[in-house]
């Protein structure tokens, strides 16, 4: 049954559901219109006649429109079924790869395990086969120092092995690397047995190198004494002989002694060895060289027997040469040193010393000596061995000893010199004769003079000179040091070496001779015991020729030389001190007066600080006393005496009388201060004017003659300006003050008239008489 229509849908018609096409055509007939709308509704052969056919037709419409408008959905649904289809296509393609996934892990799982453990069991194949390949390495390395000891034992048993082939070395490489491995190795099971054997192997090699190294140098000394049977060859081919033959067969022994030394220090039986290889060759060395080195020591000896000076001299710088040669061609054979060959050196030279040596203390002149010290000490000890030190330290010990010997010879003699030639020296007449010797030294100088004047400025004498300019100190070599410029001088007599008292000449030449050639501390006691006799010998002299001559002379004469001795020793730079050490016995003197004395015996058990017995036991102790005595101080203080007793004497022998004219005045003003007499000058017979006034013309006449005659002998003497003022300056101001003092008195004490009647002269008057000795 065809559905009703509802009538309000009936303006649905009217609505847009068809497409129809306008134009812009102007409409034709109502039938065209309609027959294009049935067309375009493809009904163009159906034709709505009734209301059935339009409700059909309109159900047919409705049913059309809404399957038109439904389409789009039916659509998107058909093409979302689509991809849900899709979808679950996929998720099943995708859970089919998750089930093939786990099951492909599973399996991978399984395989990584069974792979992991191959690798695993692998891996410790590999590491068992590498333990296995080095354990059997190790093994084998350790075999092989074992299985060394075959093939060395051959080798050492061949008949043909020469320590000179090419695998003689080698070979005892190898042994010594087989002997340190096993003795490292003291656990190993036959450790002792292959031990014992290879040292037997190292013997027999030690032997084969000891033998050759051994033969050949005997062979050389032998071809060598064949040569010359009497085994004392003379100089000219000592050279060649001892030295370049072996210094040719230095190649053949010295690689072997090269691989011992390399070895000494690692193995004793080297070092034992090597220690037998230089006693053979020191051996050998002094076999050749002992005969032929006392034959020269006996001809320098027999060439020399006067001159101990050139023979020391030579045989040291024989012995010089053989030491460095001997050093020379050791370094050849050697490259280690020992001390065998020093001692092999210091065994030739003693043969020099043996030689020397009784010379040497036979010798009694000091020149000699010092001489010899200096040889020994500054050529040889000096120069030679500090230049040379390692090569002849040898030769240094046996000169040390030499030269200790030499000193003690010079210190001997030297103290017998200075008891015979300065303690015990007898002064001839003419060693006394001041000042005669010293004006005929002067004269003789001036007729020298007055004759170089008379001949042409190139004559023969005009290099002639009555001092030489060296000549004025004995130890300085600079004239300038020792004898400094003088103003106002002249050449004296008394400044010549030969015009010099005897002991101060032989004193100084003493010193000079020891200042160089002994320790400076016994340099000190010689030179202290010297200074002393010598100037204990001046005091002698001194009073000697007062006696003959006059005090002057005889105080110049010790002031002079004096003088010479305080300057001669300056230039020795060391101290004139020595300590001496006595015991003092008084404190035990007076502890042991009071035991014996009577009173104090029945006191001795008493305890009381009056026993005499406890105090000799408390203080009666010996005390030890040092005091040091100083030469040049002793010197000093001599010449200040000297000095002092001369200006005493002088001023006496000028002034002496107004001295005691004054005494006598300050004696009487102090007893009339004291108490006694009225003090009245001129009521005093030897002070009236006529008496004072010869008393003063009295002393001035003595100044006026006797002062020239002291300064010319002051002049004679010192002959130094400056030294003269100096001495004479005291003189000339006690002069001056007894003058001024007298001045004084007589002011105070004379009339006008008094002071004409003793005609005192004036300051200026006394000035100008003494300026003389400016």
């Amino acid at each position: 049954m065809w559905p009703s229509l509802p009538i309000e849908d009936l303006s649905s018609l009217g609505q847009p559901s068809l497409t129809v096409t306008l134009t812009a055509t102007v409409p034709e007939s109502t039938e065209d219109i309609l027959v294009k709308g049935f067309s375009a509704l493809g009904m163009e052969n159906e034709r709505i006649e009734t209301a059935q056919q339009f409700f059909s037709w309109f159900a047919q419409l409705q049913t059309q429109m809404d399957e038109d408008e439904g389409a789009k959905y039916r659509q998107t649904r058909a093409y979302l079924l689509g991809f849900e289809e899709q979808c679950d296509a996929i998720l099943s393609d995708v859970n089919c790869a998750l089930e093939h996934l786990a099951l492909l892990q599973k399996q991978y799982l399984f395989v990584s395990t069974k792979t992991g453990t191959l690798h695993e069991a692998c891996e410790q194949l590999l590491k068992e086969q590498s333990e296995l390949v080095e354990l059997a390495e190790n093994i084998q390395q350790k075999l092989s120092y074992f299985n060394e000891l075959e093939n060395i034992n051959t080798k050492l048993n061949s008949p043909t092995l020469s320590v000179n082939s090419e695998g003689f070395i080698p070979m005892l490489a190898k042994l010594d690397d087989c002997i340190t491995y096993i003795s490292s190795h003291p656990s190993f099971r036959d450790y002792p047995v292959y031990s014992t054997k290879f040292r037997q192997c190292l013997s027999k090699a030690m032997q084969l190198m000891k033998t050759y190294t051994v033969n050949t140098l005997q062979n050389l000394t032998n071809q060598m004494i064949k040569r010359d049977p009497s085994a004392v060859p003379n100089s000219d081919n000592a050279f060649t002989l001892f030295y370049v033959k072996f210094r040719a067969a230095a190649p053949k022994v010295r690689t072997l002694i090269e691989q011992m030394e390399l070895r000494s220090e690692k193995m004793p039986e080297y070092q034992q060895l090597l220690s037998e290889i230089h006693q053979c060759y020191l051996e050998q060395r002094e076999h050749l060289l002992g005969p032929s080195i006392t034959s020269t020591v006996t001809e320098l000896t027999n060439r020399n027997n006067r001159d101990h000076c050139a023979l020391v001299r030579s045989g040291c710088a024989f012995m010089v040469h053989v030491c460095q040669d001997e050093h020379q061609l050791y370094n050849e054979f050697f490259t280690k040193p020992t001390p065998k060959l020093d001692g092999l050196l210091e065994k030739l030279c003693l043969s020099l010393y043996d030689v020397f040596r009784p010379l040497i203390i036979h010798v009694i002149h000091l020149e000699t000596l010092s001489e010899l010290c200096g040889i020994l000490k500054n050529e040889m000890l000096e120069d030679h061995v500090q230049n040379n030190a390692e090569q002849l330290a040898a030769f240094a010990a046996v000169v040390a000893q030499m030269l200790e010997d030499v000193q003690e010879r010079l210190v001997y003699r030297t103290h017998i010199y200075i008891q015979t030639d300065i303690v015990g020296y007898k002064a001839a007449p003419g060693d006394l004769a001041y000042p005669a010797k010293l004006e005929m030294m002067e004269q003789i100088a001036q007729s020298l003079k007055d004759e170089e004047k008379k001949l042409p400025a190139d004559g023969s004498f005009s290099d002639v000179k009555l001092e030489d300019p060296e000549s004025c100190s004995v130890v300085k070599p600079d004239a300038s040091e020792s004898c400094p410029p003088r103003t106002h001088t002249t050449i004296s007599p008394a400044d010549l070496h030969g015009m010099w008292y005897p002991t101060v000449r032989r004193t100084l030449v003493c010193l000079s001779k020891l200042y160089r050639c002994i320790d400076r501390a016994v340099f000190q006691g010689l030179s202290q015991e010297a200074l002393s006799a010598c100037i204990q010998s001046l005091l002698v002299a001194s009073e000697a020729i007062g006696k003959n001559k006059g005090q002057v002379d005889g105080q110049l004469f010790l002031i002079k030389h004096l003088l010479i001795l305080r300057e001669q020793i300056a230039p020795f730079h060391t101290e004139f001190t020595i300590k001496e050490i006595s015991l003092d016995l008084k404190k035990t003197r007076d502890a042991a007066f009071k035991i014996l004395n009577p009173l104090t015996v029945p006191h001795f058990f008493r305890l009381s600080s009056s026993n005499a017995l406890i105090q000799f036991l408390l203080e009666g102790t010996p005390e030890i006393r040092e005091h040091y005595i100083d030469s040049k101080k002793d010197v000093d203080r001599h010449l200040k005496s000297a000095c002092e007793q001369f200006i005493q004497q002088q001023t006496k022998q000028f002034v002496d009388p107004l001295e005691e004219f004054l005494t006598k005045v300050s004696a009487l003003k102090t007893m009339a201060k004291e108490g006694g007499p009225t003090y009245n000058l001129l009521q005093q017979p030897w002070a009236q004017p006529a008496k004072v006034g010869d008393l003063v013309s009295s002393t001035y006449r003595t100044i006026k003659t006797k002062l020239p005659s002291t300064l010319r002998s002051m002049s004679l003497y010192l002959s130094n300006k400056d030294t003269e003022f100096i001495l004479f300056k005291p003189v000339r101001n006690n002069i001056q003050q007894v003058f001024q003092k007298l001045h004084s008195l007589l002011k105070e004490e004379f009339s006008n008239e008094d002071l004409q009647i003793v005609a005192c002269p004036s300051m200026e008057q006394v000035n100008l008489l003494l300026s003389m000795s400016k």
